[in-house]
């Protein structure tokens, strides 16, 4: 079996894929996600290194990528020095993708169908990749790791 054209994700709400859906342009997929750079391997300072990211990718009707917005909010550090109120960089980049959200005329939240795609950003790469893997077709999302296959019902595995 072959990767679809088309990968599926499915909306759950109070899950990892809450913020997807379709809006008046297209379909968007949303998240708040940490990642490290492209080739970072773990070493003293890593916390550093670390970043939380507010990501807002939208798609056209057919699921091809449109666009993407994405903000550094900080780092793991930053987080743990001030880990609650309005100040943390988690409180900031969770209001921040809601700001992004509410920008999307006659947004609703729904399962999307998109098209395989990766840019790099500030050294992180951002995407949906495709592949095989010892004769199994996948689909990765980057860098929250999501994984998709078989039977491409549009559920993840981490």
């Amino acid at each position: 079996m072959a990767v679809p054209q088309l990968i599926p994700i499915a909306y759950e709400p109070r899950h990892r894929t809450e913020a997807i859906g379709h809006y008046a342009a297209g379909q968007f997929l949303g998240s708040v996600t940490y990642a490290f750079p492209e080739g970072f391997r773990p070493a003293d300072g890593w916390e550093q290194h670390k970043r939380l990211f507010t990501v807002l990718h939208t798609f056209d009707a057919e699921g091809r990528h449109r666009d993407s917005e994405i903000w550094c909010a900080g780092t793991w550090a930053e987080q743990q020095r001030t880990p609650h109120g309005p100040d943390s960089v988690l409180s900031q980049a969770q209001a921040h993708l809601a700001k992004l959200l509410r920008s999307l005329p006659r947004r609703r939240y729904t399962d999307i169908a998109i098209r395989p795609f990766q840019l790099t950003r500030d050294g992180v790469l951002f995407g949906l990749l495709t592949g095989e893997d010892e004769g199994e077709p996948w689909g990765e999302l980057y860098p929250e790791r999501l994984g998709f296959g078989p039977p491409w019902d549009g559920s993840y595995d981490t």
